[in-house]
């Protein structure tokens, strides 16, 4: 389900609605600590260097808890569940979600294959902008297609898992119960994701229920777009101001 038959982006109103959100977003983010928020805590990051052998409670722990400070993560996410209403649908898109970022978070991890740090976290904030223009109907408008959702959700979601295996490259880890960590760590990121998610979901049932939900969901839209666009500008600023 999408926006499409609220979108009237030629309208003046519709036009002054999404640039004063995006102003808004502008000027949230640029001054927000949410820009420099994703990164470790430097007591979990003494804690990833100096563990060694199999520590799986903290690892549960440590990727449970980047998970739910995700925010990134959980914009997409968000903008994922946003128009499921059936539990079935949503577990599906999560479940394809799930599989995405495991994959890539395993095997960049293990394989220790480099990527760019900045370029994949320009990508997810991509993902955010996608998801919304795609809730709004926007592909379908502008373009004359509608890109397959499930497969989009899948791909984002090896990009996302590359994104939370840079947070963890940038430490030494022990080979000593490297794998076992790893996937203790993979484990904490499903818990911390399925905890972010059913209060995402409790949220917005309420929200639904409301009379105003058709027209307040163009404009969350709106800036959950903005708020990509920002994330992504962000990063793409790293990337050429460190190249």
């Amino acid at each position: 389900m999408t926006l499409l038959p609220l979108l009237r982006f030629s309208s003046v109103e519709g036009c002054a609605r999404g640039l004063l959100l995006f102003a808004v977003a502008f000027a949230g983010l640029f001054f927000s600590p949410l820009l420099f928020a994703h990164g470790v805590e430097e007591g979990d990051a003494l804690f990833i260097e100096q563990a060694s052998g199999a520590q799986l409670l903290p690892f549960i722990y440590l990727g449970a808890k980047h998970m739910v400070t995700g925010y990134d993560h959980l914009l997409f996410l968000a903008g994922v569940i946003f128009f499921l209403y059936r539990m079935k649908e949503v577990g599906i898109y999560v479940t394809l979600f799930a599989v995405g970022h495991s994959v890539t978070l395993l095997y960049g991890v293990l394989s220790e294959t480099n990527v760019n740090a900045y370029m994949v976290d320009a990508i997810i904030g991509f993902s955010v902008i996608y998801k919304a223009m795609d809730n709004l109907g926007a592909f379908r408008r502008w373009f004359g297609f509608q890109p397959n959702t499930k497969a989009a959700v899948l791909i984002f979601g090896f990009f996302h898992g590359f994104g939370l295996a840079t947070k963890l490259q940038d430490f030494t880890l022990s080979d000593d119960g490297l794998v076992a960590n790893i996937l203790a760590f993979n484990v904490g990121v499903e818990i911390g994701q399925l905890m972010a998610l059913s209060v995402i979901l409790i949220a917005m049932n309420f929200w639904r229920r409301s009379d105003v939900f058709p027209r307040q969901a163009f404009a969350a839209n709106v800036l959950l777009m903005s708020t990509g666009f920002m994330l992504m500008g962000y990063q793409l600023t790293g990337l050429y101001s460190v190249s």
